[in-house]
């Protein structure tokens, strides 16, 4: 019988539809560690920031499925008081290195020039970028803040998704295209029964993941998707936040 890989997962609200009835064992981790993990051979598939692969492009990407908004995502976000052309400083937690350099291409874009600082951002009126279930929770508890949505803002920018997360899978892991499929089944699964995923949410705001998961994210990794994907790897270029040629995707 063939075992079961290992396997990482961001443990964030927005990866649920993803991992939710996985039957083996998950490493649940920020998607920092979860790359470096990956990276060090300790992983053989992970849901990570879709900037690993643009960096790092020896993995196979498993075809169809992202984490990916066409327009506001809700959960990566500049909070912030002072108008954005006046902010001085960013705090970043860099756990997400793809939000982060999507942040850092965005301000180029629109010639800002603050300093992003690598901290954990205080209770201070600093604006800060959080992502993940750290945005959701911020929202919900600072109605003080103004808030610049990322999706929104590349949506606005190149009229194409996002690609926030991908399952990568390393080069050696002799089963590529059997994990695959197996994850795409849970994928699907989980989108047919989406409410009931939903009522089971005991983190969250019921009506809030419905928004959520209807309204703001996307699963798949379509035509869209990789363009978008291509888009955010040649401004990266241009902006000097990756070098080399646009990586080739190997799907699985």
């Amino acid at each position: 019988m063939r075992s079961l890989p290992r396997l990482g997962c961001v443990g964030y609200l927005n990866a649920k539809p993803l991992i939710y009835g996985w039957p083996g064992q998950v490493q649940f981790d920020h998607p920092s560690r979860l790359c470096r993990d990956l990276a060090n051979g300790e992983l053989d598939v992970a849901l990570v920031s879709s900037f690993e692969f643009l960096r790092n492009p020896i993995y196979s990407i498993i075809d169809e499925i992202s984490i990916a908004s066409d327009g506001p995502v809700y959960s990566v976000i500049v909070a912030h008081r002072e108008p954005l052309e006046v902010v001085a400083e960013i705090a970043i937690d860099p756990a997400s290195e793809t939000s982060v350099n999507l942040l850092r291409a965005l301000l180029a874009e629109r010639g800002l020039t603050p300093q992003l600082v690598c901290e954990k951002a205080s209770d201070s009126s600093r604006a800060r970028l959080l992502i993940g279930d750290q945005a959701i929770r911020f929202r919900e508890e600072h109605n003080d803040f103004a808030y610049w949505d990322l999706g929104d803002e590349w949506r606005h920018f190149c009229q194409r998704p996002f690609v926030y997360a991908l399952w990568l899978i390393r080069p050696e892991f002799c089963s590529p295209r059997e994990i695959a499929g197996e994850l795409r089944a849970v994928r699907d699964r989980n989108l047919g029964r989406i409410d009931e995923l939903i009522a089971n949410e005991q983190r969250f705001d019921q009506r809030f993941c419905a928004r959520y998961y209807r309204d703001h994210l996307r699963f798949t990794f379509g035509e869209r998707e990789k363009e978008g994907l291509r888009t955010f790897q040649g401004l990266c270029a241009r902006h000097q936040l990756l070098a080399g040629p646009q990586p080739q995707l190997t799907l699985v």
